[in-house]
């Protein structure tokens, strides 16, 4: 690994001992295209210490004309330009200069910019402005990696060209032209939607024949498949026990195909060639091996038994096994083909093949796949795909508020949403009935979790996904924002050695983290801990961490019971979702247990009436009860283009009394090339109750939730719009952003 990008940086010539790569006589050409001198001048900045030979064009048309007189690996070009755009140009290049790689700068990633980037072969990939200088430079230095590996594959295939046919073509094989035999059994009856859909993934991935996998799974008995083959493919039927293969074939279509395909070629006549195939309907295959050999070929009927012990009386198994494997895995990598995307069936006017073709069609796929990285380079906590009347827009949720990024065609929207249901296991016929469901993204460095959820509109279905970060770092208390005196506080309630510490908020609060950041602050090998949630969100070295599934295994309130059986001191629940989970952790709580969980609710009058609805009594609450933090996270002032600004008489009246102190000072952000309009990152803002005597006396004599929440106000509890107050004196937070989270508290102030 410490090597692999060498070569893009220093001269490693001497390194070189193969004869058929040599090594480079100069450093790699970038070409770097804006209209703005000053994104040119940072470019420079980007790549000047890069062993990089680097040039400039302020047009499409001054590139071109460079081009023309310097060859280069790689061109980065901004969209919006006068005259000529960036996309007409990269498709220019693209057409005159093909091995040279192109990547695509722009503002905003609007319809022209992503069909652009989308198109097969048209753009390596896309980067909004602005960008990471260390993201950018490893951008380019896997794309000329790429370039590096594309020019090393086309030398040994110019030398191996004498010796074997081109098999780049089998590379491109499309499961959707390969399905005839799997939706001849679908409409017989013998194979559900499900399966085939299954069957379509699989053949993506391995481009392996559908008889293949259905021998794997023994959905239908094969020699009903080789008669009903037989009868419906109008082909010729040929026994192979009385065929002597000619080995001169085996120059034709190599052992590893034949291997990989059940494919057994028989004989020659002109330029037609006999094939013995165990899947005549297989149109693709037999597409593909025409244009491979330049051969007619004639497909034969044959039986799978009899084409393998053919094989096998020939061929090495160990070898061609190997060389099969070899082939099936040798395309070529794409950035925006790493995810591996999933798929399933309901009444709806397009066809269930119809809807597998276009979820396959190249500028679905990678599209999608787009949208993801583009969302988890970004940072963002979830995707919402919306059709509107005239487009499908494409926004990103970054620190808790939602920007619109993408613009896609109404006419990309079914092969887009096809494509989300086949990488979330989904019915992808199905359109008039909510779903759910999840995928795994793995890359390099981390591994996220895609919670899909896809609901019906008057427009076509909308799809939400949530990005969860699988076993993230738990944050500490100090990371928080807590104040000084929330922290005393919840420090007080952690060490309690049983009861109830519930941390209580809207969706996206950071809920969960406080109570991991508990959780660690107590953490030891003297503390038998647990943890339950779904899924496990953020990784506890010294817990036992369970994951609750919904869809197989135990439900959350049995897993709760045979976590309590191991009699730990500490148990943290994700969150008290129902009243039987609710029951037991106010049991497990005055039994002596620690319990910490989570609530939605906005306030503690909120939070108290949760707790009514759940079932919880009046006297076990006021037992059990330590402490409920009320929480928010609000956006923090960028530091890099932080400004001061005056507090208008508006947003003086909307906030409040506690925010006319003239010592006050009131910042913002202008939007820079750090942030998103201004924020970047986010801080907690709390208001912590602890559980006094007097609130027990209380809460046990049924004291309505509004009379307890006037109650801990009268105990001097610091509320919500105190905590922003104090962030904004430390210029955190900006007075549109405390309005945007606590306005109607202001108002009541």
């Amino acid at each position: 690994m410490e090597k692999r990008y060498t070569a893009l940086f220093v001269d490693t010539a001497d390194e070189d001992k193969s004869p058929l790569l040599p090594s480079r006589k100069r450093p790699y050409r970038l070409l770097l295209v804006d209209d703005d001198p000053g994104i040119l001048a940072a470019l420079r900045r980007v790549f000047q210490r890069e062993n990089y030979e680097l040039l400039f064009a302020q047009s499409a048309k001054e590139a071109l004309s460079l081009l023309e007189n310097s060859p280069v690996e790689l061109v980065v070009s901004d969209f919006k330009m006068p005259g000529m755009n960036g996309g007409e140009l990269l498709g220019h290049v693209r057409e005159l200069w093909p091995e040279t790689l192109r990547i695509m700068l722009t503002g905003y990633a609007n319809t022209e910019v992503v069909m652009g980037s989308m198109k097969e072969g048209a753009v390596y990939r896309f980067n909004l402005k602005p960008w990471d200088d260390d993201d950018l430079r490893l951008t380019v230095a896997l794309a000329l990696e790429q370039y590096e590996l594309r020019r090393q594959s086309r030398i040994l295939a110019q030398e191996s060209a004498k010796h074997a046919i081109n098999l780049e073509l089998l590379n491109n094989l499309d499961a959707s032209k390969r399905n005839r035999l799997v939706m001849l059994l679908h409409r017989k009856g013998l194979l559900n939607a499900r399966q085939i859909q299954h069957l379509h993934k699989v053949m993506q991935a391995d481009r392996a024949p559908a008889l293949s996998h259905l021998l794997q799974h023994d959905w239908v008995d094969l020699q009903t498949v080789h008669i009903l083959l037989r009868d419906e493919c109008l082909c010729d039927d040929v026994d192979l026990r009385e065929i002597r293969v000619d080995p001169s074939l085996w120059a034709i279509i190599p052992y590893a195909l034949c291997i990989q395909q059940w494919i057994l070629p028989l004989r020659t006549v002109g330029r037609r060639l006999d094939l013995a195939m165990v899947d005549p309907m297989d149109t693709g295959l037999i597409d593909v091996l025409g244009r491979m050999t330049g051969y007619d070929i004639r497909p034969l009927l044959c039986d799978i038994g009899q084409v393998q012990d053919k094989l096998a009386e020939t061929l090495d198994k160990t070898e061609l096994h190997a060389a099969g494997q070899a082939m099936a895995n040798g395309s070529e990598d794409d950035p925006y083909d790493g995810i591996e995307l999933v798929f399933d069936e309901e009444e709806s006017p397009e066809s269930l093949e119809q809807l597998l073709g276009s979820s396959a069609d190249p500028p679905a796929i990678r599209l999608v796949n787009a949208i993801i990285l583009e969302a988890l380079r970004l940072g963002a906590s979830a995707i919402h795909i919306h059709p509107r009347a005239h487009h499908v827009a494409v926004s990103y949720r970054i620190d808790g508020v939602l920007h619109d990024k993408i613009q896609i065609p109404l006419a990309l929207m079914i092969s887009v949403v096809s494509r989300i249901k086949i990488m979330a296991e989904l019915d992808i016929t199905q359109r008039r009935h909510p779903q759910n469901g999840r995928i795994t993204v793995k890359m390099p460095m981390r591994i996220v979790d895609l919670d899909i959820t896809l609901l019906p509109t008057i427009h076509g279905e909308k799809v939400a996904i949530q990005i969860l970060e699988r076993q993230a770092a738990a944050r500490s208390l100090d990371e928080l924002g807590l104040s000084s005196c929330n922290t005393i506080a919840m420090l007080h309630a952690i060490n309690q050695p049983q009861g109830i510490i519930l941390a209580a908020g809207l969706a996206d609060s950071g809920k969960l983290s406080m109570l991991y950041a508990l959780l660690n602050h107590i953490s030891s090998a003297e503390k038998h801990t647990i943890t339950l949630d779904n899924p496990v969100k953020y990784y506890a070295d010294q817990a036992g961490q369970v994951t609750v599934n919904k869809r197989s295994g135990p439900d959350f309130a049995s897993l709760f019971q045979a976590a309590l059986q191991q009699g730990p001191d500490v148990i943290l629940l994700g969150e008290l979702r129902t009243k039987e989970v609710s029951a037991a952790a106010f049991e497990a709580a005055l039994s002596g247990h620690l319990v910490l969980s989570t609530l939605r609710g906005h306030s503690i009058a909120a939070v108290m009436a949760r707790l009514a609805e759940l079932g919880a009594r009046s006297l076990a609450m006021a037992s059990a009860l330590q402490a409920i933090v009320i929480q928010r996270l609000a956006r923090k002032v960028c530091p890099h283009c932080r400004e001061e600004v005056p507090l208008s008489p508006e947003q003086a009246e909307r906030l409040g009394k506690e925010f006319l102190d003239p010592q006050l000072r009131f910042f913002r952000g202008r939007g820079c090339r750090y942030c998103q309009q201004g924020y970047k990152g986010r801080v907690g803002l709390h208001e912590v109750l602890l559980i006094n005597d007097t609130l027990r006396e209380a809460i046990a004599q049924g004291t309505s939730p509004w009379r307890l929440e006037a109650l801990a106000r009268e105990q001097g509890v610091s509320t919500l719009l105190d905590d922003a107050c104090e962030k904004l004196r430390q210029g955190l937070v900006s007075p549109d952003e405390i309005l945007r989270l606590l306005s109607p508290q202001g108002l009541k102030g």
